[in-house]
């Protein structure tokens, strides 16, 4: 058996297009989603998300608002300004991009934008409204990696799937996630005694530890769905992630690559948030 690749990039653009499409029916009633995107200080990585997720919203047609800042940049001013982006209707999603520099506590950061705008998601009330079932904002990785896996046509429901991971940012929600669709739901961390023990009776493994070959062929049954969340680097310095992928694509039914898998995910779930943000707030508030 050879899997079936999980093609990131054919289903980011699906989406991308019926993002427009919602975009050009907000724009008809004199509405246009806006997402403000703040970058502190010079970091090269952070230099290219920000731009790679400008570049996405242009091609989309919603409105992006960047906002660049020395690393001196107090925090008392960073919260400044994030109160200012709460309180301005054009904006729709706010979005800092982390790493911060050290003098900036990110929790402080994240907290202050307003829940209504949290496309990132990673508020605690954001986490609360997953938690709880309420229709707050996903986190971006997590909610591209559910998109992935309704692609393969799975019904989630019974299945046993496997998170490898706990973050705030993945692991967690990703486990929530996979619970609301009624699976099973096991998560492995680096303190699992036999992670393969676990990860040999999941029809779905979701690997999400940024360690290279944390999954491989022998841990994994024949027929799962795998999903590579890892960003890494090979001994040749090219990107791969953390999931032997030779190995394990002869095993599974259905792979994420990388790159082409989950990555062009992220970025599209965020302008599907601030879609969903701008279109709840045309709708008026919740009752």
């Amino acid at each position: 058996m050879t899997a079936q690749l999980i093609d990131g990039v054919a289903l980011s653009a699906r989406l991308r297009a019926d993002v427009a499409a919602r975009v050009q029916a907000l724009q008809s009633r004199a509405i246009t989603p806006g997402l403000a995107v703040i970058l502190v200080g010079d970091d090269p990585a952070s230099a290219v998300y920000v731009r790679n997720k400008i570049k996405a919203c242009a091609d989309t047609g919603v409105r992006s608002v960047f906002e660049k800042y020395e690393a001196t940049l107090t925090e008392d001013a960073l919260l400044e300004r994030i109160a200012a982006l709460n309180a301005d209707p054009t904006i729709h999603g706010i979005l800092v991009q982390m790493p911060l520099p050290k003098h900036i506590h990110p929790h402080k950061v994240i907290e202050a934008i307003a829940t209504s705008k949290d496309v990132d998601g990673y508020a605690t009330l954001s986490a609360g409204e997953l938690m709880t079932g309420q229709p707050g904002f996903r986190p971006c990785t997590p909610y591209g990696c559910m998109k992935l896996i309704e692609t393969t046509g799975i019904d989630l429901r019974g299945k046993h799937a496997v998170v490898i991971g706990r973050s705030n940012t993945v692991g967690k929600p990703m486990a929530l996630l996979l619970l609301q669709a009624n699976a099973t739901v096991t998560i492995c961390h680096s303190a699992t005694a036999d992670m393969g023990h676990h990860t040999r009776q999941a029809d779905v493994i979701v690997a999400a530890v940024g360690k290279r070959n944390v999954l491989t062929a022998d841990m994994v049954k024949p027929g799962a769905v795998v999903i590579d969340v890892g960003m890494n680097r090979n001994d040749d310095g090219k990107l791969c992630g953390d999931v032997d992928f030779a190995g394990v694509q002869e095993v599974a039914s259905h792979i994420t690559p990388v790159p082409g898998g989950v990555g062009p995910m992220t970025i599209t779930m965020l302008l599907v948030n601030t879609l969903e943000a701008a279109e709840r707030a045309a709708a008026g508030p919740r009752p």
